[in-house]
């Protein structure tokens, strides 16, 4: 299998960093191929704002989720998230090694599902009307 393992901790010395070398061992050992992304490492922007969205009108109001969309939909998404995408389309498995901070995982990594996971790539909503109710998040490229 290929796998991709989401590393979200400023520190690699961490028990975390631990975790995730144990896990990019046993995997390989066992015949699998890993690649990882280092948020801190690359210095991951977390924050979702208009420079995200470079088909946005400058003076249109940003309303995130249909900015996403028009941006995949556009092949216009910034070039950081275009290589994570890319990287998500490669893999099998997706690990997200992470801890756990106030209850939820880091800022760093909630910005990269945030920019990432755009919509309709990684989820969509699906046609809503009398003849059929669409899921949720249950269509995009990474259904199922």
């Amino acid at each position: 299998m290929k796998i991709l393992l989401v590393f979200a901790h400023p520190e690699s010395r961490s028990l975390n960093g631990a975790l995730r070398d144990v896990a990019i061992r046993e995997l390989e050992a066992q015949g699998h191929e890993v690649r990882v992304t280092d948020l801190y490492a690359q210095g991951w922007k977390s924050a979702v704002d208009r420079a995200d969205f470079p088909v946005l009108a400058p003076d249109a109001r940003l309303m995130p989720a249909a900015a996403s969309k028009k941006s995949f939909e556009a092949e216009a998404l910034t070039e950081d998230v275009k290589a994570e995408i890319a990287k998500l389309l490669w893999a099998d498995t997706l690990i997200l090694q992470f801890p756990l901070w106030w209850f939820a995982m880091p800022a760093i990594l909630k910005g990269w599902v945030d920019r990432v996971f755009a919509y309709g790539f990684a989820y969509g909503v699906g046609e809503h009307s009398d003849k059929r109710w669409g899921d949720r998040y249950g269509e995009g490229t990474l259904i199922g």
